[in-house]
């Protein structure tokens, strides 16, 4: 009996062992032919990310070269060409030069403490509450970073968040990284509006149904910016008073881009800040710019204010990405504010003084494509104007399986023209852009200088 059982034993043991040396015969063959196969890391087509493929096409890293290339004339870039308020360079000067060394190493990650003390102490009385600035504000490197805090620290994979179209060309991207469902909604003219040589940024308007049919169990958020880029609408009380019952309703998060929020032209269409409607504060994350409010786009500086419940979420995100931004710039930024508080209701103030600069440039620019032709939508807020450029285009540009028509004008405008005007479809999704195919957009932010040398362009079109 033992000799019969050692037998077997012995043969379960050398039949083991060859299933092994078969094992690893298959498994060192079968590295050796994919080692033939495989193509070199740098020849690999497949190595972003899953949740970025379908995501890396930008229209301001191809226009922006264009226009470089090129040597255009940029009035399509939202950024100013001419220098910032003197006082934010003296700042600089005087932070530079300052004793303290510590200003040239770590600050608080969460926002410098004198950055987030001087937005407390400004922004308090516009939000009609005393804003903690330890717990309700977080400094970020620019208005996107802050998009993207709030957009990753609220979306779960197939959550819903709602865009109105046009948006920031981040707003899509952002939400899909996220693993987030974008559900799209137009902003459309007024018909009456459409047949007219000249239009406002009011008349673009939401349909209520529509947006409320949007609305369902698996929203998380909607994002709404106003005073509106690109089309420079302005929304009324009565326009965020219906988004905020519906966010009430189905208890939806708000994120509201207010970065151009002290850019208005019609003293009877002021900025409203979409916390300060009833029961929104606790629901709604504001966000602004520090390259917008003092026109330095450079400093790339933004800050989130909200309820301390939803603004944990953003800090979590950042912690774990940027975790402290440069501190130098947060501490100018800290000084400019400090020196705007003293003066906030005087007419020199740079929050009421910035309208009036952009007042004229955009009133000139207005005429300007009036006359060459066009069809200018003149903003109510912000430093965008789009224009209708269909009755000068002809049938030249039509759209087409490849491409719109606004990317070919632009793209002929560039190279021919040596003008840089950015192209409107860019701030859509694939599903509505063709509502946009007609229009171009300007940016008047910019010294005479530039935008009398675009109009010398303008007019021989």
């Amino acid at each position: 009996m033992f000799t019969k059982t050692f037998s077997l034993s012995c043969r379960f043991i050398r039949h083991t062992h060859f299933i092994k040396r078969s094992i690893v015969r298959t498994i060192a063959t079968s590295i050796e032919e994919s080692s033939k196969t495989k193509k070199p890391i740098e020849k690999r087509n497949d190595l972003l990310a899953k949740r970025y493929v379908g995501l890396e096409k930008n229209i301001w890293v191809e226009f922006v070269a264009l226009f470089a290339e090129h040597k255009a004339i940029n009035v399509g870039q939202g950024f100013i060409d001419y220098a910032p308020p003197n006082f934010l360079i003296n700042f600089y000067k005087e932070a530079l030069n300052d004793n303290n060394i510590l200003l040239h190493q770590y600050t608080r990650g969460f926002g410098h403490r004198r950055l987030v003390e001087a937005i407390s102490n400004v922004y308090s009385s516009y939000f009609n509450r005393k804003i903690d600035p330890l717990n309700q504000i977080l400094i970020t490197g620019g208005a996107c970073p802050s998009l993207f805090n709030s957009f990753h620290g609220f979306l779960n994979p197939g959550d819903e968040a709602i865009l109105i179209e046009p948006f920031f060309d981040c707003y899509e991207p952002m939400v899909r990284s996220a693993g987030g469902i974008p559900r799209c909604i137009a902003l459309k003219p007024k018909p009456k509006s459409t047949k007219a040589d000249i239009s406002s940024s009011a008349d673009w308007i939401l349909d209520k149904n529509e947006l409320e049919s949007i609305f369902n169990s698996r929203t998380r958020l909607i994002i709404i910016n106003t005073p509106h880029n690109p089309i420079g609408k302005v929304f009324t009380y009565e326009e965020l008073e219906h988004i905020a019952n519906l966010c009430q309703k189905h208890d939806v998060i708000c994120i509201s881009d207010e970065v151009y929020e002290w850019i208005t032209y019609d003293k009877n269409k002021k900025h409203i800040r979409m916390a300060t409607l009833p029961n929104m504060w606790e629901r709604t994350l504001t966000i602004g710019s520090a390259g917008k409010t003092f026109s330095s786009t450079g400093l790339k500086l933004g800050w989130t204010i909200g309820p301390e419940h939803l603004l944990r979420s953003c800090q979590i995100v950042h912690q774990d990405c940027v975790y402290t931004c440069p501190t130098l710039s947060q501490e100018v930024i800290a000084r400019c504010f400090e020196y705007e508080l003293k003066r906030l209701n005087s007419p020199e103030c740079y929050f009421n003084s910035i309208s009036s600069e952009f007042l004229g440039k955009r009133n000139k620019l207005v005429e300007v494509l009036k006359e060459c032709g066009m069809k200018p939508v003149v903003p109510d807020g912000g430093y965008f104007i789009l224009a209708d450029f269909s009755q000068i285009a002809g049938d030249k540009f039509q759209s087409d399986a490849h491409d719109m028509k606004d990317l070919k004008f632009v793209r002929y405008l560039a190279k021919e023209k040596q003008i840089g005007i950015m192209p409107v479809t860019g701030f859509y999704t694939s599903e509505h852009r063709h509502l946009a195919d007609n229009y171009i957009r300007f940016c008047f932010a910019k010294k005479d200088e530039t935008l009398d040398k675009a109009i010398r362009i303008l007019r021989q079109l």
